[in-house]
């Protein structure tokens, strides 16, 4: 079984910077996208950056400039560096990876959710 573990997560006053890391253990035959997520209340989920294998990345507009998304391929491992964060982006954040695993399957897994509140 593929199980992905994030950690990073906290408490950071506005202006201040988090790292999320999320790494996936298991058999784990090929990674296709590795992305982070969110669900701040009173907002729908949304896509705040994904990687794909080759390396080209993807940001929402809020987040570009401020946070920075890479992958560790030999660890099975993306990270989001979090700069500049502002209240609104508190949220639970949730890793996504696309891959691809034993025996032949391929599909998207998740992981538990880690919070990060940015607060005075």
């Amino acid at each position: 079984q593929v199980q992905l573990v994030e950690s990073g997560g906290g408490l950071v006053q506005p202006g201040g910077s988090l790292r999320l890391s999320c790494a996936a253990s298991g058999s784990i035959f090929s990674i296709y996208r590795m992305g982070w997520y969110r669900q701040a209340p009173g907002k729908q989920r949304e896509l705040v950056a994904e990687i794909t294998k080759n390396g080209p990345t993807n940001y929402a507009d809020s987040v570009k400039g401020r946070f920075t998304i890479s992958r560790d391929n030999a660890k099975n491992t993306v990270l989001l560096q979090m700069n500049s964060l502002k209240p609104e982006d508190t949220a639970v954040y949730y890793c996504n990876m696309y891959l691809g695993v034993v025996p032949s399957t391929h599909r998207d897994y998740w992981g538990q959710g880690t919070q990060v509140t940015v607060s005075s």
